[in-house]
């Protein structure tokens, strides 16, 4: 795959929503920038340089939007509480006393309307500031957000209730237009909101901080005889480098001189670690298990395989969709819809019916009031923050309410084997003996294998150490990447793999021989973990499609496929197959992925969701959407789709009401049968139905 050089990187602050996110591409692609993508989920943009427009001019651009366009680096955020967190707590300090007053006397001084104006003055601040630069930056893009209705509601409530005090100031009845509360309690609650998204949604750009980290380190460098450290982004091709047990291997290249045993799952998917020889291929960011090579550097800087697939990361990760909740889809049909029908209210009222110039008005107010966004400000946090809580207390990380709405929709999952339906433990499959006693057989290869540091014969040793017998062997003789040899009452034996047949042969894992003479053949297998049948088994259940896909061997494969029945097999699968493979099946369903290695980081970050476990990599983690706590409890993964239709099911019929209210309210409104003042109530009241439907989400019975 060719590295796009040409590809710029750019971190934005300011996005609210997915809006937000198609505003700025739209302004861009307007502007002749090629190749746009901005992905609100990791608030990045990206972009290819050209001769018209350089990266000063394409920040600058944005920042003209309202938006902060910044280079991305690699700053670690700050401890503390973040800048959302302190505008909510911030406003919670003063609406808690405003909204109280409902509840108190009339002769309590809360009742007093030059209190709650200064209460609610700094949260209305507070609002404008922050809900009015997104809204602002929205406009500016023909593409309104949530906070366009936010701003709108929470100040029509304001200005009413400034226009309701002093028109009847020093009377009783100026109480009954003071909805300061309102305002109050609207900015604070959907600051709330924003709160518990900020907490829940992980940014994926990490994922490619982790695999940029694997290409860090020292190397030993061999130079006229002498030997050197030198970094690993400063080695040059055709460099010697020397790489011992327990070392990064730095970048691609061929081994000259030596032998060791090298694991390459995290890059390839293989489970059991590869002995590599002269002239055989090595890849950097792998580890050497045992032994030390010499090597020559064959690919260095971004042609190393681990290099490109940090760029299948980033790319998979600028086309992935936008999450975008049901409430933003509508927001740019709902704001002037509204606002329409508030125009339509006074000039209707006063014009063709004769109303009053000044009930005409407060009808054209009441429909704002009663429009408010609140209930679809909160229909989807609420859901997610108890649907997120409820996750959690299972052991299931779900990173923020986008991934709920998409887990809810998959039909099928595509898994990885080796580590996540597995336990990436060696048993004994079977051992045929061809000729000889099945003991003295078990006894020889026990034996021989005592002598290897090899993870697979210490496998055979502890599966057999229970039945097998002591040997006393002579001439033993271990030969990397083929096997061991040994003489036992004068007769040669040996066991290893395909190469010490005169054909090489991978039929069966290990052989073992008596004087050239094969006498058994031993399969070794991956431990299942427990509940790996019953987990697929629910999937399906679920009526989603369970698929295998792993860079292991067809064989082993198609062995675990006999025991856990998938839909689709697809073996021996490089992370750049995988990607495609991932995608493919993007485009007919939407399509998790479970996996928990390096090479599945781009499949992870392609697919619609990307699920793994707590010990998997850091890569592999920080590209996924949902995480497994438990590393050997596969029954996580029914549960958190479980949470996630009855959560996405409570956001629908949060929504549902929202809109159902407004669709109801707005024209009892207009018509002039609802003041402001029962607006807000009833406006209330539809908050407390969506926050009471989410509360009740956490009690019902999913599993």
């Amino acid at each position: 795959m060719e590295v796009n050089k040409q590809k710029e990187i750019l971190a934005i602050q300011g996005m609210t929503c997915a809006n937000c996110a198609l505003g700025i591409k739209k302004h861009l692609d307007k502007k002749g920038i090629q190749q746009v993508q901005v992905n609100f989920a990791t608030s990045e943009a990206t972009f290819n340089k050209d001769r018209n427009y350089n990266t000063k001019d394409v920040i600058s651009l944005i920042n003209k939007l309202g938006y902060k366009a910044n280079m991305i680096t690699d700053e670690v955020e700050s401890p503390g509480l973040s800048s959302i967190e302190k505008k909510f707590f911030f406003t919670l300090i003063f609406t808690l006393p405003l909204f109280s007053h409902m509840f108190l006397p009339k002769e309590n001084f809360l009742q007093n309307a030059f209190v709650q104006f200064f209460l609610c003055l700094p949260v209305f601040f507070v609002g404008v500031w922050h809900f009015g630069k997104s809204a602002y930056s929205s406009l500016k893009t023909g593409l309104p957000n949530m906070d366009v209705l936010i701003l709108m509601g929470s100040s029509a409530a304001f200005f009413y209730s400034i226009y309701g005090w002093v028109l009847f100031y020093g009377t009783e009845q100026s109480h009954h237009y003071l909805f300061f509360e309102t305002t109050a309690t609207i900015i604070t609650l959907v600051l709330l909101g924003n709160v518990l998204e900020h907490r829940s949604v992980k940014q994926t750009t990490t994922a490619i901080r982790e695999l940029s980290e694997i290409k860090t380190g020292l190397a030993k460098r061999e130079v006229n005889g002498e030997i050197e450290e030198t970094a690993f982004d400063e080695i040059k091709v055709n460099d010697i480098l020397i790489v011992n047990m327990g070392d990064k291997i730095p970048v691609d290249g061929k081994v000259v001189w030596g032998t060791a045993l090298i694991d390459e799952s995290m890059l390839t998917g293989e489970s059991i670690p590869v002995t590599k020889e002269l002239d055989e291929a090595v890849i950097g960011g792998t580890i050497v298990k045992s032994g030390s090579i010499k090597m020559r550097a064959t690919s260095v800087g971004d042609d190393t395989l681990l290099s490109q697939i940090i760029e299948l990361v980033k790319n998979a990760e600028d086309n992935k969709p936008d999450i975008q909740s049901l409430g933003d889809k509508v927001s740019g049909i709902f704001v002037p819809i509204v606002l329409l029908i508030a125009i339509l209210t006074f000039f209707i009222s006063h014009y063709v019916f004769g109303v009053l110039l000044t009930d005409a008005f407060l009808r054209s107010i009441a429909v704002l009031v009663i429009s408010c966004p609140c209930a679809m400000g909160l229909a989807t946090p609420t859901a997610v923050m108890v649907g997120i809580g409820r996750a959690a207390k299972k052991g299931i990380l779900l990173k923020g309410g986008g991934t709920l709405e998409k887990l809810a929709s998959v039909k099928s999952i595509v898994f990885d084997k080796t580590g996540t339906l597995t336990t990436g433990e060696f048993s004994i499959k079977q051992i045929k003996v061809v000729e000889g006693e099945e003991m003295f057989v078990k006894s020889i290869i026990y034996n021989l294998e005592k002598h290897s540091s090899h993870p697979i014969a210490q496998s055979l040793v502890n599966g057999l150490q229970e039945e097998a017998q002591s040997l006393e062997f002579e001439k033993i003789k271990e030969e990397k990447g083929i096997g061991i040899s040994a003489i036992y009452k004068g007769d040669k034996f040996q066991i290893g793999s395909g190469r010490l047949l005169k054909e090489n042969n991978n039929e069966h894992d290990l052989y073992l021989l008596k004087n050239n003479k094969i006498i058994a053949f031993i399969d070794i297998e991956d431990e299942l973990k427990k509940d790996a049948k019953t987990v697929i088994e629910k999937v399906k259940a679920l009526g989603i499609a369970p698929i295998l896909l792993s860079g292991d061997k067809a064989r082993k494969c198609e062995d675990l496929n006999k025991k856990l029945n998938f839909s689709k097999v697809y073996a021996e699968q490089l992370p750049n197959e995988k990607l495609e493979k991932i995608k493919q099946l993007v485009n007919k369903n939407p399509t998790a992925m479970f996996g928990d290695g390096i090479n599945d980081a781009p499949a992870l970050a392609q697919s619609t969701v990307g699920i793994s476990i707590s010990n998997a990599t850091q890569v592999a983690i920080q590209s996924a959407d949902v995480i497994l706590l438990n590393k050997n409890e596969l029954s996580q993964l029914p549960k958190a789709l479980q949470v996630a239709r009855h959560t996405l099911l409570t956001i629908k019929q949060n929504l549902f009401w929202a809109f159902a209210y407004n669709i109801v309210a707005i024209p009892i409104a207009a018509m002039g049968f609802l003041n402001p003042m029962w607006g807000a109530l009833f406006m209330a009241f539809s908050d407390v139905i969506v926050i009471g439907n989410s509360i009740r989400l956490k009690y019902k019975k999913i599993f």
